[in-house]
């Protein structure tokens, strides 16, 4: 291998190093492309769309993206006839996949409780399915019919009655999105779709497209680049969103024992996203640093888009760290909070009780990233940007809104009634305690 073809990933040395949050992250940083300055550069388009919809729409995907996405809506006829030509191994493929992703969405749907706290005082939590849902599925460097599946899927258990996907126009297929995307949207039953991407889809689902009769929706899931976990965080409120899903993360932990082929593979295979991708190995073995450094440079050389893995594994974002030792690897994985965690230990299992900021885990030797994006049963949209610390993945919570219902008879409300009564006035609210005593008979 000449010197022109090595990667440089570069090696990070923490041992005798602070991990808390602000250092790891500083010796490990995302890519350089901050979302608040993201925001700034779309904002004009979120409120353009806001303002002349459909034309929006057109003007921006011609400019950027050099095809007219009309019609915005995406026909049956389309659908069904991408669905007919769609390659019959690739629909295996994708049955399987959503079979599974459905096995693990029904298994993990919540029951409703109803708890009896005295004679005659009831509360019921039941779990009442979103309205209506935008799902997005990004376009660009890959096609994504698993996102397809991940978005869809989880919602159909939870209940939702309305749900649109949206995806880019791309040039190659004459200014429509891609044809598996559509005929996955077809297999799982989607009627509506629209044929747009970016920001300008997150500023659809926000605001509608009054001028094809197009109503906006409640809440906007799934994956996209900066610039769409841009315009969900910009437009949150106005919709919900399930979090801001950006660019791929994986952190791999090993020891000793673990496979450095196989790491070196899983680096490359998330780096071949976006340059943007984060690819980091976190161990306590010099051995086993040294030779995923030696074999990632084959590995990375050898694949079809080794110009944008070179890019990633380059970037300040992707690095080989040294720790002293497992507990050290351990506190540096927790404050990276990545998206994607593999565990390559040889105690995964006790690795695995000590984790707890991982948008997903994937444990041993036999549970790679790439088995998540497809066909593990698992949902591949994640927390990114350390967000796994207080958010969690795609799954059918998130189409869900837990509701309380409060059913107290004339006895039940008597025996806590002077109790309610003392409690608002002292808070200063004493109507709210008369508003239980009209109700007692004393």
């Amino acid at each position: 291998m000449t010197e022109s073809q090595k990667v440089n990933l570069r090696l990070v040395d923490m041992r005798g190093k602070r991990l808390d949050s602000r250092a790891v992250n500083t010796a490990v940083p995302r890519a350089t492309v901050d979302i608040n300055i993201a925001i700034g550069q779309i904002s004009g388009l979120l409120e353009d769309v806001r303002l002349r919809g459909v034309e929006a729409v057109v003007d921006v995907t011609v400019e950027r993206d050099g095809v007219d996405p009309r019609p915005i809506r995406v026909s049956k006829a389309e659908l069904v006839k991408a669905l007919a030509e769609l390659n019959p191994k690739l629909r295996s493929a994708i049955e399987e996949s959503i079979a599974r992703v459905r096995k693990v969405s029904l298994a993990t749907m919540p029951k409703s409780v109803e708890i009896d706290l005295a004679n005659g005082a009831k509360v019921h939590q039941r779990y009442q399915p979103v309205d209506s849902v935008g799902l997005y599925v990004p376009g660009g460097k890959a096609v994504y019919p698993s996102s397809v599946i991940m978005n869809v899927v989880p919602a159909q258990i939870a209940g939702v009655r309305r749900l649109v996907v949206a995806s880019p126009a791309q040039q190659e297929f004459g200014g429509r999105p891609h044809p598996t995307v559509l005929a996955t949207a077809e297999l799982l039953g989607v009627d509506e779709v629209l044929c747009v991407g970016g920001p300008a889809a997150i500023a659809s689902f926000a605001h509608g497209l009054p001028q094809i009769e197009f109503e906006g929706v409640n809440l906007v899931t799934g994956p996209g680049n900066i610039y769409v976990a841009a315009a969900k965080r910009a437009l949150r409120g106005t919709i919900g969103i399930d979090s801001e899903a950006g660019t791929t993360e994986i952190l791999v932990l090993a020891d000793a024992s673990a496979n450095a082929e196989f790491i070196a593979y899983d680096l490359v295979s998330q780096a071949e996203h976006d340059e943007a991708a984060a690819s980091v190995l976190v161990t306590d073995s010099e051995a086993l640093a040294k030779e995923v450094l030696d074999r990632i440079s084959v590995v990375a050389n050898s694949t079809t888009h080794a110009e944008r893995v070179r890019i990633a594994l380059e970037g300040q974002q992707s690095a080989v760290v040294l720790v002293d030792d497992l507990a050290a690897g351990i506190a540096f994985a927790n404050a990276y909070a990545t998206e994607h965690l593999e565990i390559q230990t040889s105690n995964n299992q006790q690795v695995l009780s000590e984790i707890s900021n991982a948008g997903a885990i994937f444990v041993g030797d036999y549970s790679p990233v790439s088995l998540g994006d497809y066909m593990a049963g698992s949902n591949h949209v994640l927390p990114t940007g350390q967000q796994a610390k207080f958010g969690a993945g795609l799954g059918v919570l998130s189409f869900l809104r837990a509701q309380q219902i409060i059913d107290y008879n004339e006895v039940g409300l008597t025996e806590i009634g002077l109790m309610v009564d003392e409690f608002a006035k002292s808070e200063g609210l004493p109507a709210h305690g008369e508003a239980i005593l009209a109700r007692m008979k004393l």
